[in-house]
């Protein structure tokens, strides 16, 4: 006999459906999504898990239900193997009674906590799959039912909608950003550079009537804090106009990573720029960059209770990516974990160098360098 969800069990999702709609950032939202979907289901653990631009594994790992010290515990997030696995394989709902037993089980690492039913629903987002919805451990001690699924399927629907609709919050944001930064770009140029320029131009004459050399020193000095000046006024306006041109460049990717990075960290990392990061790294490079920028920022979230970070990426003769906290710093004795061994490996793979380092005043800094390509 086919069961139906009760009155209660729809006022509750249509509480959740509502609850979506209640914010338009990206981060926001995939938390909301995963709170109404536990308290819909009664579950104790939630996740969504973002897949990549290939499609085939995670490349972000969003949770609800861990307390803040389970989570730095059980260390690097899921990638997709085993039982998540297959929900990228084959993106329909997934019901199980004991996740253990199922033949792609693929086990957890140290010091997570047990679990055992399970419910995966994929999200669709313009009917391409944008991530799945995990939940597991049914508060009860029973496994979940169809009804459960029906309603975490009507859910994720709903749950599709709202993404969708803070990632065009998201996109008419940088729109009026990008034309900002058009008419920024244009008033540096057209008005403060020029004059600066014929500033320092009329402090050389001016330096060559003087005649004590004390007030020619310091007249010299002034022209060459102008020409420092007008060359990072130049360096702003580049990466101000390659962004605005460039939608896909270094620079946009790596301001959407530090955003989505934020919802793990508590806080948006404080990013700056240097050359010009959108024409000389190639896609290789950038590639690579973005990788070591994600698991750099993961760790600092997992385990360095750090209140502050700070994201340095500079292009010249190497591409630079420098990324600085004030957490509790390296261990005594540091193990080289798995993380640390991949941003190294990258590095060295396009003949580059990486370093973790105290700072000088605390915390950690992981520095990623890679010779430029011509």
């Amino acid at each position: 006999m086919t069961e139906f969800a009760g009155p209660r069990a729809l006022r509750k999702l249509v509480d959740a459906v509502i609850s979506l709609s209640a914010d338009l950032e990206l981060a926001t939202v995939l938390q909301r999504i995963i709170d109404a979907a536990m308290d819909l289901v009664d579950a104790r653990y939630g996740a969504i898990g973002v897949l990549d631009e290939a499609k085939s594994s995670l490349a972000e790992f969003v949770t609800a239900g861990l307390d803040p010290e389970t989570y730095r515990a059980i260390g690097e997030l899921p990638k997709g193997h085993g039982i998540l696995g297959l929900l990228i394989a084959e993106p329909r709902p997934l019901r199980l009674p004991d996740l253990r037993e199922h033949p792609e089980s693929y086990g957890f690492p140290p010091h997570h906590p047990p679990m055992r039913s399970f419910l995966g629903v994929p999200i669709l987002v313009r009917q391409e799959v944008f991530g799945n919805l995990y939940l597991t451990d049914k508060k009860s001690g029973e496994a979940f039912s169809d009804i459960d699924e029906e309603l975490t399927v009507a859910l994720a629907g709903a749950a599709g909608v709202a993404i969708e609709n803070a990632r065009l919050h998201a996109r008419i944001g940088e729109l009026v950003l990008l034309e900002d930064r058009e008419r920024i770009a244009k008033d540096l140029h057209d008005t403060v550079i020029q004059r600066l320029f014929a500033t320092g131009l009329s402090l050389q004459g001016t330096a060559r009537l003087a005649e004590r050399p004390d007030v020619r020193a310091r007249i010299q000095d002034a022209v060459e804090d102008l020409d420092v000046t007008v060359k990072h006024i130049r360096t702003v306006i580049f990466g101000l106009e390659t962004t605005s041109t460039r939608g896909d460049g270094l620079r946009h990717k790596t301001m959407t990573l530090t955003r989505e990075a934020s919802g793990a960290l508590g806080f948006l990392p404080e990013v700056t720029f240097e050359g010009p990061i959108d024409t000389v790294v190639t896609d290789d490079i950038c590639r690579e960059v973005l990788a070591t920028m994600r698991e750099a920022l993961s760790n600092v979230a997992r385990h360095a209770v750090a209140r502050h970070v700070e994201v340095y990426l500079a292009a010249g003769q190497e591409v630079v990516l420098r990324i600085t906290d004030d957490g509790r710093g390296l261990p005594e004795r540091p193990s080289v974990g798995l993380g640390l061994r991949n941003m190294a490996s990258r590095a060295q793979a396009l003949g580059g160098r990486f370093e973790a380092r105290p700072g000088a005043a605390g915390g950690t800094v992981i520095e990623w360098a890679v010779p430029t390509r011509g």
